[in-house]
């Protein structure tokens, strides 16, 4: 059984999930309304991956015996100045969703709960390749600024597609 505490802790996770999922796809239309198809695409993969993450703590949650309760979801930004602020402010809110992984991993560690910290450490390994990600994208627009170089970016950014994680 997963403990109240533990239960409420991952609702409130699942629901920044997917607000994050909804982050992403206004991103993703933020970016066709540019004429960016690529960093569309790279957004759309990113709002998959985020639905995945939060549709795997909803089953977790419901596994361990407890009951996944969706809550309301806030309207995220819709416009940017650039696509490198675009992509600086998804940087930060993996930030953001970077400590509330670790904050769990830490509440599941007090709580012994062995489960859910050996669940949690797939997250924990999730964020540093989201930070990367993210990171590795903010330092390109940096270097190509806004000129030609921000079509082939796109160009790259096109080629990314969502591989459902095989997870044990």
């Amino acid at each position: 059984m997963i403990s109240k505490k533990m239960e409420k802790a991952f609702n409130e996770q699942i629901k920044w999930e997917y607000y994050s999922a909804y982050l992403y796809l206004s991103l993703s239309s933020y970016f066709t309304s540019l004429g960016l198809p690529g960093f569309a695409n790279w957004m759309d993969v990113q709002f998959q991956e985020e639905q995945f993450h939060a549709r795997r703590m909803f089953d977790y949650v419901n596994e361990k015996g407890g009951r996944a309760i969706l809550q309301a979801i806030d309207a995220p930004p819709s416009v940017w100045k650039s696509p490198l602020a675009a992509f600086d402010f998804a940087l930060k809110h993996e930030y953001v969703v970077t400590k509330r992984i670790n904050d769990l991993m830490t509440m599941a560690q007090k709580e012994n709960d062995h489960a859910s910290a050996i669940f949690l450490q797939w997250f924990v390994s999730e964020q540093v390749e989201e930070e990367a990600s993210f990171g590795d994208t903010v330092n390109k627009l940096k270097l190509v600024g806004d000129g030609s170089g921000l079509f082939m970016l796109d160009r790259e950014l096109a080629a990314r597609v969502f591989v459902q994680p095989t997870v044990a």
